[in-house]
């Protein structure tokens, strides 16, 4: 998400000669809140996905502030399951989108409070004209992809959800199997065929038949994995993305781990600073003090979350086959004689920490301190 620079205080936040436009988004309907920031807005609600009818709002809407043709129309939305084809197709007409973060956008703090869609959209149509009235920092405005950029990310963000399937698969053939206490340690493979055929005649046919189904679509689901990850080794030595074979050359960063690094964070985003890196993963502190009161909420858990959970397992794997890098060191210093407690938090520290170094191996060719390269076997605190 970006985060915008400065913010208006006590100024008035109108603006004129302007249509504003809000779309709260549904599955079935689209709520539009339209105004010009003089005038009270006026509502509509069209077919989910109907352009023609957006476009017709629009019309109604200038005819009604007595705008003319001419008058720039500035939209927003939420990011959602729509995604950025409306962005996309909003700036083919000539207007201006803004693609918001539903967790940035403020909202009520009475522990009750009236939410509908239509109060929604007219949130969101009064914070878009604070916002281009000057108060940027009302919300965070996602940075949108392009096209290429988007298809990128399909390989691995599928391999991830059929690795969760083949884990699915795997507990229910299990669980299936304890209901007659038959207990096994791995499903698939030569040991469990083996085991297979001398005690599949134990269970009853509906049971039988039911595990038999499971075994099949787990060899489905694992045989389109190994084509994916095939795919993703491909990527990876022909040189589809410098940076993959870069992250993959650091001992301890697999290939799925670079591509997924590169497709979802390093690939198109842009840092200016170690912060922005650190708070695009949400891996910043997120400290509360009011009066006396002092606490550490922990971290913000803010912005692309498979990078973040990705960064915690690389942390543990960088202390596994990393040991002689500097990262290491700093780890072992501060928490590795301590509680398991605090070696979790330390982890995430670590994760950060790392997260910067890799940025800086990509951007400005760093190789972080003490770090072991696959292809030439070396220490390179040494050269």
């Amino acid at each position: 998400m970006d985060t915008p620079d400065t913010a208006l205080h006590g100024q008035n936040t109108t603006a004129s000669g302007r249509l504003y436009m809000a779309f709260e988004l549904g599955e079935k309907n689209w709520k539009l809140s339209l105004g010009d920031g003089q005038r009270a807005p006026s509502r509509c609600t069209v077919a989910a996905g109907d352009a023609t009818a957006v476009l017709i709002a629009v019309a109604n809407a200038r005819a009604r502030c007595a705008l003319g043709a001419h008058v720039s129309v500035y939209s927003c939305y939420e990011a959602g399951r729509d995604g950025f084809w409306l962005h996309r197709w909003l700036t083919e007409q000539g207007i201006v989108n803004l693609v918001v973060d539903s967790a940035s956008i403020e909202v009520n703090r009475r522990a009750r409070r009236a939410k509908t869609d239509r109060l929604d959209s007219d949130q969101l149509l009064l914070m878009l004209m604070r916002y281009y009235a000057g108060e940027r920092r009302v919300w965070a405005v996602a940075r949108i992809p392009t096209p290429e950029q988007e298809d990128d990310r399909r390989l691995h963000r599928e391999l991830e959800r059929l690795r969760q399937e083949r884990t699915a698969h795997i507990n229910r053939i299990r669980s299936l199997l304890v209901l007659h206490n038959l207990r096994v340690t791995s499903v698939g493979g030569r040991i469990w065929a083996h085991w297979w055929t001398r005690q599949h005649e134990l269970l009853a046919p509906a049971l039988r038949a039911e595990i038999d189904r499971e075994c099949e679509r787990l060899a489905l689901v694992r045989q389109q994995i190994r084509m994916l990850e095939a795919q993703q080794d491909r990527q990876v030595r022909s040189g589809a993305h410098p940076g993959m074979a870069l992250l993959a050359q650091l001992v301890g960063i697999g290939t799925g781990s670079a591509c997924t690094l590169v497709r979802e964070l390093f690939g198109w985003r842009q840092f200016r600073n170690r912060r922005e890196v650190a708070g695009c993963l949400g891996l910043t502190p997120t400290p509360y003090a009011s009066g006396n009161s002092e606490v550490e909420l922990g971290i913000s858990k803010a912005g692309n979350r498979r990078c973040r959970w990705l960064m915690v397992e690389l942390a543990w794997s960088w202390l596994r086959f990393q040991p002689g890098s500097e990262l290491s060191h700093w780890f072992n210093r501060r928490f590795a004689g301590s509680g398991k407690r605090m070696r979790r938090v330390g982890i995430v520290a670590l994760a950060r920490r790392l997260a910067i170094a890799l940025w800086r191996y990509l951007e400005h060719d760093e190789i972080p301190a003490g770090a072991i390269l696959k292809s030439r076997g070396v220490n390179m605190a040494s050269i």
